[in-house]
């Protein structure tokens, strides 16, 4: 089973974390919560859902991990501007190690230089962003690239994203 990398700090968006990692355990996997430290809480911004953090970011290496999952919510605009964060998210991509990206989750590859050329959907606000780093987006409810990177739009896309991310961890 997957060992899966989750970047994630305040205002996530909640079910844009709860229903996919819950999904992932169920299947087998391991989700290991990444933030700039170990042992704090971090706070959803619609539900308030309390997540406690597995390690820091100082402390995991890409090369220990299967897949990156990337909520949503604004927490992926907070982590970009953290280049530990950035870096971390581009090991993967250029690894070819399955990233999953819902709504806002894209702003982190974006920050990563990593979508040039790739099939991919985030969040409305975020299409131009995700053009202009050179990403073709699509607006589907998950689009699915190179085998690699799974992305969706909004929280009525889980559904479909985490049948896609499911469908790579067991590949």
């Amino acid at each position: 089973m997957a060992k899966i990398a989750t970047v994630i700090t305040n205002l996530f968006e909640d079910s844009e974390y709860t229903d996919p990692a819950k999904a992932f355990k169920e299947a087998g996997h391991e989700v290991v919560t990444i933030e700039k430290e170990a042992g704090k809480e971090v706070k959803g911004k619609s539900e308030n859902t309390a997540v406690k953090i597995d390690k820091g970011i100082d402390e995991v290496n890409a090369d220990d991990f299967d897949a990156l999952f990337i909520p949503g919510g604004f927490s992926p605009d907070q982590l970009r501007a953290d280049d530990r964060f950035v870096e971390f998210a581009k090991k993967f991509m250029d690894g070819k190690k399955p990233v999953f990206a819902i709504c806002h989750g894209p702003q982190l590859l974006i920050t990563a230089k990593t979508l040039e050329g790739r099939d991919a959907t985030g969040y409305k606000s975020i299409k131009v962003d995700m053009e202009y780093a050179g990403a073709k987006y699509a607006d589907k409810e998950v689009v699915v690239c190179q085998n690699q990177l799974v992305t969706s739009r909004t929280p009525d896309d889980i559904p479909a994203f985490i049948r896609e991310s499911k469908k790579l961890l067991e590949a």
